[in-house]
């Protein structure tokens, strides 16, 4: 076990591993290129709907297709060879679905944009929902530290959040998640907040709870997100959420964070430094409480199966 301590508070960390074992009672043999190829369920009897949740199509003709669109990351962000794969797999399923779900009202829209061949009609918004696992810990008082929580790459704006924590004097920066930092990022790191920073790595969920209970705020500078669920967990657990107010983000955050138009740090700086005033940050938690209400996984599990009902 680890332990990391701010300003007299103890966090447990568990040391993990990236090696995975699957159970000893399952066997499974991928073929090459498995995730391109059509899911073998043949031998499946029964089967009236398959639902694929990345862009896998079935095996047989005679099954209802349900697609998952969960982003167009790649399409807006990424590009190159690795986009134009994927995107021509994810095209080829939702072109070959009957109903289509995507995660946001934003990600439909991007759906459109980039598949105009596509009706409107076969596409259904279901939001992802957010572990109950989250949650407020009482009065819990916040310490004087800020989340970042995810990848850290191209449009997550990493270095952004340094930038602005740099701004605040005393203001500390827990980084979870991500895997490893790079040496690019610690030298960042070190000469923007150098004795401000703790990578926490992978935490499991009651200490991430814990983790967005005791944070002043979540910085989230992504630009673009097809859904964005650490804005959910962070509201959920009573952590006011700072973030940019591009693609999905005001969708989801429902007006209960504060969002900046563009990366302007001196902005940014602004909004975290108001959230040291009782009031105005006491009004944030209580927003984002109310918001996360819209999220779970059971509101999730109901809407796809009405989904599922409208291809009877």
């Amino acid at each position: 076990m680890k332990n990391y301590q701010s300003s007299g508070l103890d966090y447990k960390f568990l040391n993990y591993s990236s090696e995975f074992s699957f159970p000893n009672s399952i066997e499974c043999y991928p073929r090459v290129g498995e995730r391109y190829r059509l899911c073998p369920v043949d031998n499946l009897l029964g089967v009236s709907v398959f639902h694929s949740t990345y862009y896998r199509l079935p095996s047989i003709s005679n099954v209802s297709v349900v697609t998952t669109v969960h982003d167009f990351i790649y399409e807006i962000q990424v590009g190159g060879i690795k986009a134009l794969v994927h995107s021509f797999q994810k095209n080829r399923a939702i072109r070959a679905s009957d109903r289509i779900i995507c995660i946001s009202e934003n990600t439909k829209h991007d759906l459109l944009h980039f598949l105009p061949d596509v009706s409107e009609d076969r596409i259904s918004v279901v939001y992802n929902g957010v572990s109950d696992d989250y949650y407020k810990l009482g009065d819990t008082e916040y310490d004087n530290y800020a989340l970042f929580v995810g990848a850290r790459g191209g449009y997550k704006n990493f270095k952004f959040a340094v930038d602005l924590v740099s701004t605040i004097p005393g203001l500390a920066l827990c980084i979870v998640g991500g895997g490893k930092l790079n040496s690019s990022e610690l030298d960042y790191l070190n000469s923007k907040i150098g004795g401000r920073f703790r990578a926490l790595g992978y935490v499991n969920v009651h200490d991430l709870n814990l983790l967005y209970n005791k944070a002043l705020c979540l910085i989230y500078p992504s630009s673009y997100e097809g859904f964005g669920i650490p804005v959910v967990e962070a509201m959920k657990a009573g952590c006011p959420v700072v973030a940019l107010n591009k693609s999905s983000i005001p969708e989801i955050a429902g007006g209960a964070a504060l969002l900046g138009e563009s990366l302007d740090v001196d902005y940014f700086h602004d909004m975290v430094m108001e959230l040291y005033k009782d009031k105005f940050r006491s009004f944030y938690v209580n927003a984002g409480l109310g918001n996360s209400e819209r999220f779970s996984w059971a509101k999730c599990a109901k809407e796809t199966l009405n989904v599922y009902s409208e291809l009877r």
